[in-house]
C-alpha cells in the first residue's frame, strides 16, 4: 500500500490526507508491482486524480481575498493568519495557505503521473479516454502552480526517485505552458463533448481550459481560434441560464453554463485539520454568517467577505445581489429583523458576504456542515468563456465579434449592450469580468495579467506581488537549490 503513496517531490510527502489514494482491500496485499492488471485498477486510480481537484476552496479565497474584492475576515488576525497576510500584501515563504497550494497540485500531479507510468501495461476500452481525463486534470494542477509560483518542477509520465529530490530544478514556466497545452491537446483529440457520468472531464472542458491558458500566455490569436470554435461548434449545448438568482444553488448546478465543474457531496464528514480530506466543500461554510440566526441562510465563519470598493462598483447592476449579501438589508426586508442575530468577527467585517458560495439553510451537508457543503465549484462557465472570447477578439482588433460575446453576457444580465470600440471596449471586457465573475476566484489574476493590479490593491509591489513566494519549506526539502521569487 505505501508504494501506492510514492509522491513526485519531498515537497509532497508532507501532504496528510485522511482519504485513500485508492480503495484498495485488503490493505498490505496490493502495491505498484500488482497495480493497474485491470480496467477496474486504472477507473479507480483515475478517481484519485480527480479528488485533488476537491482543493479548489483554496482558489476562491485566494483569488478574491489577494485581490480588491474581499478581506480575509474569520473569528482574528490570527485565524487562518495566511489569509490575512496575503489580504494585506505581508506574505513571505512561511504561508501554511500558499504551501497547500503548492504540496495539493503536486500530489495530484503525482498520482497521474503513477498512472501515465503505467499507461502502456494492458489495454481495455476506455483506456484513452481516461487518459485523456487525466492529460487535462495534469494540465490543470500545472496551470494552477504556474500561476500563483511561475517556474515550477516539471515532471510528467514518472515518479521522481528520492535520490532525485536534490537535483531538480525549477522549469521555466514557458515550457511548463507547453506541456500544458500538449496535455489539454490530447484531452481536446480523444474527449467527447459529453460524458453520461456527470463531473467527467469532456472535449468542452479542455478547449475552455486551453482557451484560458492561451489567454493568460497573451496568444490572443490562438486563444480567439480555439474560443471561437468551442462557441460555434458546441455539440455539449453550452449557454447561459435565464434566471442567474438561482443559479448558485445547489438544485440548479451541473446545468448549461457548466462547462468545467469540480463536483462536491455534502454527505461526507470530515473536521477542520484535514480540508483536503473533504469530499464536501468547505468554502460556503467559511464564507458563512457568524453564529447567525434566522432564515435562508447557515451559520459559518465569516471569511472571503466582499469590500465596499466591490459593492459600490456594481452600482444598480443587478448581479449585485447576485454576487454579494447586503445582511443588514437582508435582515431589515425579513418579517421579523427582531429575531435575527449574527456576530462579527474579529478578522474584519464589512457587512457583506459571498453570496455565491454561500452556507444556505437547506444545502447543509453532514456534521460539521461548515466542511461539506454539496456546492459545486465552477471552475469556468459559459459566461466566462465568452468574455475569454471577447477580450481575445478585442486584443486582435475584431472590435464586432469581442461585442457580440461581450453582449452576449450583459443581454442576459438585462444591462444595455457596450457599443464601444479599440482601448475602451478592451476596458469594457475587463469591467465585465468584474462584474459577472466576483466571488468566484478569478480577479487577482485578471488583475495581474491585465497590469492593473498596482492601481487595485493596496500594497502591490510591481515585480514581487506577481507571483507568490515559494514556500521556504520547500526550498529546504530541495536542499536549497531552488531560488525564492523575486522580493521574497
Amino acid at each position: 500500500m505505501k508504494k501506492l503513496y510514492i509522491i513526485i517531490l519531498a515537497l509532497t510527502m508532507s501532504l496528510v490526507s485522511c482519504d485513500q489514494w485508492l480503495d484498495i482491500e485488503p490493505e498490505f496485499v496490493q502495491d505498484a508491482e500488482n497495480f493497474f492488471n485491470t480496467e477496474e485498477d486504472f477507473q479507480r486510480a483515475v478517481i484519485g486524480v480527480y479528488d485533488l481537484m476537491q482543493t479548489n476552496y483554496l482558489q476562491v479565497w485566494i483569488g478574491e481575498i489577494a485581490s480588491d474584492n474581499s478581506i480575509a475576515g474569520g473569528e482574528s488576525v490570527n485565524d487562518t493568519q495566511g489569509l490575512h497576510e496575503i489580504d494585506g500584501m505581508r506574505h513571505g515563504g512561511v504561508n501554511n495557505e500558499l504551501r497547500d497550494v503548492m504540496r495539493f497540485n503536486y500530489a495530484g500531479i503525482a498520482r497521474a503521473n503513477f498512472i501515465f507510468e503505467n499507461e502502456n501495461k494492458i489495454d481495455f476500452p476506455s483506456k484513452e479516454r481516461l487518459m485523456a481525463e487525466i492529460s487535462f486534470i495534469r494540465a490543470y494542477f500545472y496551470f494552477t502552480l504556474v500561476n500563483y509560483f511561475g517556474d515550477v518542477p516539471l515532471i510528467v509520465d514518472r515518479r521522481a526517485s528520492i535520490n532525485e529530490v536534490f537535483q531538480i530544478n525549477r522549469t521555466p514556466k514557458a515550457q511548463v505552458y507547453e506541456q500544458i497545452e500538449r496535455d489539454l491537446d490530447r484531452a481536446i483529440r480523444v474527449l467527447n463533448w459529453t460524458n453520461p457520468e456527470v463531473g467527467r472531464i469532456t472535449k468542452g472542458a479542455a478547449m475552455a481550459l486551453k482557451g484560458k491558458v492561451l489567454l493568460y500566455q497573451q496568444k490572443f490569436a490562438e486563444a480567439a481560434q480555439v474560443l471561437d470554435e468551442l462557441i460555434t461548434t458546441n455539440q455539449a449545448g453550452y449557454a447561459l441560464v435565464a434566471d442567474m438568482r438561482s443559479m448558485w444553488l445547489v438544485a440548479n448546478q451541473n446545468s448549461s453554463e457548466d462547462v468545467f465543474t469540480i463536483q462536491h457531496s455534502g454527505l461526507q464528514g470530515g473536521d477542520y485539520g484535514c480540508l483536503v480530506c473533504l469530499q464536501g466543500n468547505p468554502a460556503p461554510g467559511f464564507h458563512g454568517i457568524r453564529n447567525y440566526v434566522g432564515p435562508f441562510y447557515g451559520d459559518g465563519n465569516s471569511y472571503n467577505l466582499p469590500t465596499q470598493n466591490l459593492y459600490d462598483f456594481f452600482g444598480n447592476d443587478p448581479r449585485r445581489e447576485v454576487t454579494i449579501l447586503d445582511l443588514d438589508a437582508f435582515i431589515a426586508a425579513q418579517p421579523n429583523p427582531s429575531e435575527i442575530s449574527y456576530m462579527i468577527g474579529g478578522g474584519g467585517h464589512t457587512g457583506y458576504y459571498n453570496n455565491k458560495y454561500i452556507k444556505r439553510d437547506f444545502e447543509r451537508g453532514l456534521p460539521d456542515d461548515d466542511l461539506t457543503s454539496p456546492l459545486n465549484y465552477r471552475a469556468i462557465r459559459y459566461a466566462d468563456v465568452l468574455l475569454m472570447a471577447a477580450e481575445a477578439f478585442a486584443q486582435i482588433g475584431n472590435d464586432a465579434r469581442a461585442r457580440t460575446e461581450l453582449n452576449k453576457v450583459r443581454q442576459r444580465a438585462g444591462v444595455p449592450d457596450i457599443t464601444s470600440s479599440g482601448n475602451q471596449l478592451l476596458e469594457d471586457i475587463y469591467r465585465e469580468r468584474r462584474l459577472e465573475l466576483s466571488g468566484e476566484g478569478y480577479r487577482f489574476w485578471d488583475l495581474v495579467r491585465t497590469g492593473k493590479a498596482a492601481e487595485a490593491i493596496s500594497g502591490f509591489q510591481v515585480g514581487k506581488h506577481e507571483l507568490f513566494p515559494i514556500p521556504q519549506v520547500e526550498i529546504d526539502l530541495a536542499g536549497g537549490r531552488w531560488s525564492q521569487n523575486p522580493g521574497y
